[in-house]
């Protein structure tokens, strides 16, 4: 039986119904229709799934939706602001940190959310930090240029 949940994603207060059951990653792509996060292995093996929950990267298919009520939940969909792309996602696409773009949303995610904790990493701690999103495209040397790319742009802005 569905029940009432009030969320904040992307800075929006949603109220939805939604079963006790249902995962976060499902919640956000059946009632929030927001798709970006990607349901990948729904294990949380892969990150495609990644949100950031009160800042922090989680793989949204293990977190049960009512579990995030009194959290600030952050999408692919809620980092770019009126000026534009957020430093990672320009980054991102400035040095080809992307191919098919099915696991690119929680890379983002995840390097968004690490390097608001480290914002002046080496590459062995970006490639730690992205080690929980699995790519079959990229090789992942893009992924890291563009993430220490987006690591000087965040310093240099402060």
């Amino acid at each position: 039986m569905k029940q009432p949940l009030n969320l904040n994603i992307n800075g929006e207060n949603r109220l939805m119904l939604v079963e006790p059951y249902y995962s976060l990653l499902d919640c956000l792509r059946d009632e929030a229709q927001l798709t970006g996060a990607k349901k990948g292995c729904d294990e949380g093996d892969c990150g495609a799934c990644t949100v950031l929950m009160d800042g922090k990267p989680v793989t949204s298919c293990l977190v049960l939706a009512h579990s995030a009520h009194d959290a600030a939940i952050t999408t692919i969909e809620g980092l770019a602001g009126v000026d534009g792309l957020s430093p990672v996602q320009k980054a991102f696409v400035e040095h080809g940190g992307l191919q098919c773009g099915f696991c690119i949303p929680g890379l983002i995610m995840s390097a968004t959310g690490f390097l608001q904790d480290n914002p002046d990493p080496t590459e062995e701690d970006v490639r730690f930090a992205i080690g929980g999103n699995l790519c079959r495209c990229t090789g992942y040397q893009r992924v890291v240029e563009a993430v220490m790319a987006a690591a000087q742009e965040i310093r240099e802005t402060r």
